[in-house]
C-alpha cells in the first residue's frame, strides 16, 4: 500500500513537472515573438531605404512595386561566439537581404552564402 501510494505521488509530481515546464515554455515563446516583431518594426524603415539605395543592376523598389513581401528576420549562427543577422524583402521577386548589424543591404543575394 505505501509503495502504491509513493509511485503515485511521483507519478503526480511528474505530471504537474511537466505542466509547469509546459506553461514556462509557453509563455517564453510569446515573449521572443512579442520581441521578434518590435525588432522587425524597428528595421523595416531602415531595410526598405537602404534597399531601394542599394547598388544593382536589378533595381529594388518596394514603394512602386506590385507584388512585395516581407520574409522577415533570420538569423544564422555562424560558429561559437558570431551570429550574423539579415532582414530579407522581396518586391516584384527581387530579393534584398539587409543586415541590420552592419546597416548594409544586397540585393539577389543568397543569405546563407554571405560573408
Amino acid at each position: 500500500m505505501t509503495f502504491q501510494r509513493i509511485v503515485i505521488a511521483l507519478l503526480v509530481l511528474i505530471v504537474a513537472g511537466l505542466g509547469a515546464i509546459g506553461y514556462f515554455e509557453w509563455r517564453m515563446a510569446a515573449q521572443v515573438r512579442t520581441l521578434k516583431a518590435f525588432v522587425e518594426g524597428y528595421v523595416f524603415n531602415e531595410a526598405v531605404m537602404a534597399c531601394e539605395q542599394a547598388k544593382s543592376s536589378t533595381p529594388f523598389k518596394w514603394n512602386g512595386g506590385k507584388s512585395t513581401s516581407v520574409i522577415g528576420l533570420n538569423s544564422v549562427k555562424l560558429d561559437k561566439y558570431n551570429v550574423s543577422a539579415s532582414y530579407t524583402l522581396v518586391a516584384d521577386l527581387v530579393y534584398c537581404d539587409y543586415d541590420p548589424i552592419k546597416r548594409k543591404a544586397e540585393i539577389g543575394s543568397s543569405f546563407l552564402e554571405r560573408e
